[in-house]
């Protein structure tokens, strides 16, 4: 089975401009496409913009919203799929909630997984969004099982070792980390990447935006612990590959999900 290429999009591309931003995706799409990735992976909230505050609410949409369908078609003109972050309209009973989301769509414009996220970081986060209660979220693209969570969420080893125990090979996180708090792409995101066994793409916004500085550094760590592509402090695109060789080689190597004991950890849940 060939790796999947996968490129990170690191931009905050126009907050609060929706056609603008879905225009630089488009752009991004094409490049990645060209480089020959099978999969582009763009921020947290990178459809509307992060720092909004109300606007969150004017600008969300339903999963199958007219921005989807209008990523649907970017994905299947450029034959490459699409994952991204966006603020997600409940429906129905849950219409007035809106949630910190990531969609994925395949490379023929279907929508493969939907992911809300569910832990929410810091008071503007709070005020603005519903937090999601489904832990595990997947689908097959390019032979691999591709898992979403968002930023915040991967830094609990939890979520990421769930994601491990239901089989995820690849997890990709939309983010939006902020300075002073570097040290969780450099550090930790391979971290992960090791102690689950998979490999982690981690897209990130970059810049200043409202009150947060986004600190860029969007990383593809592998599951021997070692960064596959890095970008810099700036707008960037950069590229890596998902190699399921690799992961099987490491999996049989590495003994951490073989040795739990999961009858000792029933506290931690508590």
């Amino acid at each position: 089975m060939p790796p999947l290429r996968t490129a990170l999009l690191q931009s905050s591309g126009v907050p609060g401009d929706i056609a603008k931003n879905l225009e630089i995706l488009d752009a991004h799409a094409a490049r990645a496409a060209a480089e020959g990735a099978g999969l582009l992976a763009a921020p947290e909230m990178f459809l509307t913009g992060y720092a909004i505050g109300a606007d969150v609410h004017r600008l969300a949409e339903a999963a199958d919203g007219a921005s989807a369908r209008a990523i649907a078609a970017i994905a299947a003109r450029h034959g490459i799929a699409v994952a991204y972050g966006y603020p997600e309209r409940g429906t129905g009973d849950d219409a007035e909630a809106v949630y910190n989301a990531a969609q994925l769509i395949g490379p023929g414009g279907a929508r493969l997984a939907n992911y809300r996220k569910t832990h929410l970081f810091g008071c503007f986060e709070r005020e603005w969004f519903t937090p999601g209660d489904e832990p595990v979220v997947q689908a097959e693209l390019g032979g691999l099982r591709v898992g979403l969570l968002i930023c915040y969420d991967v830094e609990f080893p939890e979520n990421v070792r769930a994601h491990a125990l239901a089989g995820t090979d690849l997890l990709v996180v939309p983010t939006a980390l902020m300075n002073p708090f570097r040290f969780v792409a450099e550090k930790l995101l391979p971290v992960r990447a090791f102690e689950s066994q998979m490999y982690v793409a981690y897209a990130n916004r970059t810049g200043p935006e409202g009150e947060f500085d986004f600190a860029g550094l969007s990383c593809l760590a592998g599951p021997d612990g070692i960064v596959r592509a890095r970008g810099g402090l700036g707008e960037d695109l950069v590229t890596g590959d998902a190699d399921p060789d690799l992961l099987a080689a490491s999996r049989a190597g590495n003994p951490y999900l073989r040795d739990r004991r999961p009858g000792l950890y029933g506290p931690l849940a508590r």
